[in-house]
């Protein structure tokens, strides 16, 4: 167990810290390749709602139904994935749109010079970025770390997952940073650390939940966790795929990552 709690917090660490990637490509390249970042984010978005519909939502079943019976084991299970649902959906709510991470940003848009009262309202909107990247990978953290404990190989697919989806993050989290403090390197520095509220997620998931995970607390767990992941694939992947004018190449991704995904998990059987 030792060693799958280090394994799932490695998987969790990883994943956070790709936001950096976004703010490095922000500084080092001049445009943003649509298609490979549709494609990705696509991708990530099919790996995403394979696995929680395929893997992860069944594991959840398997263990409400083997505590409670079908039918109850099965209400359970339908209501953590609802309510996984619900909670990232408020999460969404009550963040402001101009500080939402997950609100598209361009490559361009970090070499593009603000108008002259845009400053007043970047340098605002520079903390509210910050709040928002903790809140928003709370929860993600907790997921990965939590499909990594049970299973490592399903961790690894989903932090991977996570990590790209985290790539055009890092890119929002940069631009009104950047802007906001007029220092690449602290914007860089903030996009990077910004990605630790996801191990944080899994820290507080360990040391809060670990002592009471019983099979149904795993089950709901697990079930919450699905319904959270594919909540973010149709409401912030894909949206931001066809933000990039790119639809073929995000569903040629998605379809790419659930080809992956289940390949994946027939391997392993």
């Amino acid at each position: 167990m030792d060693g799958n709690v280090l394994l799932a917090f490695g998987l969790t660490l990883l994943a956070g810290l790709a936001t950096g990637i976004g703010s490095a490509l922000a500084f080092f390249t001049s445009r943003t390749n649509t298609k490979f970042l549709a494609w990705a984010l696509g991708f990530s978005a099919g790996v995403m709602i394979y696995v929680s519909m395929i893997e992860i939502f069944v594991k959840a079943k398997d263990a409400l139904v083997l505590e409670h019976g079908d039918k109850t084991g099965y209400w359970l299970t339908v209501i953590g994935f609802f309510a996984g649902i619900v909670v990232i959906a408020a999460i969404d709510k009550f963040i402001p749109s101009s500080g939402n991470p997950h609100e598209t940003k361009t490559v361009e848009e970090f070499h593009k010079e603000p108008e002259r009262d845009e400053y007043a309202k970047l340098r605002k909107m520079g903390i509210f970025t910050a709040l928002a990247i903790a809140i928003h990978n709370f929860p993600e953290g907790i997921a990965t770390f939590a499909s990594a404990l049970q299973d490592p190989n399903l961790g690894i697919a989903i932090a991977a997952a996570v990590a790209i989806h985290n790539i055009p993050e890092g890119i929002a989290v940069a631009v009104p940073l950047y802007f906001a403090t007029g220092n690449r390197k602290k914007a860089f520095q903030w996009s990077f650390l910004s990605g630790l509220s996801e191990p944080v997620g899994a820290l507080v998931a360990w040391v809060i939940l670990m002592p009471y995970l019983t099979d149904t607390m795993f089950g709901m767990i697990f079930a919450g966790v699905a319904g959270i992941m594919v909540f973010i694939s149709l409401d912030e992947l894909l949206p931001a795929a066809q933000k990039y004018d790119q639809t073929h190449m995000a569903i040629y991704g998605v379809v790419s990552g659930m080809a992956v995904m289940a390949l994946s998990l027939l391997l392993l059987v």
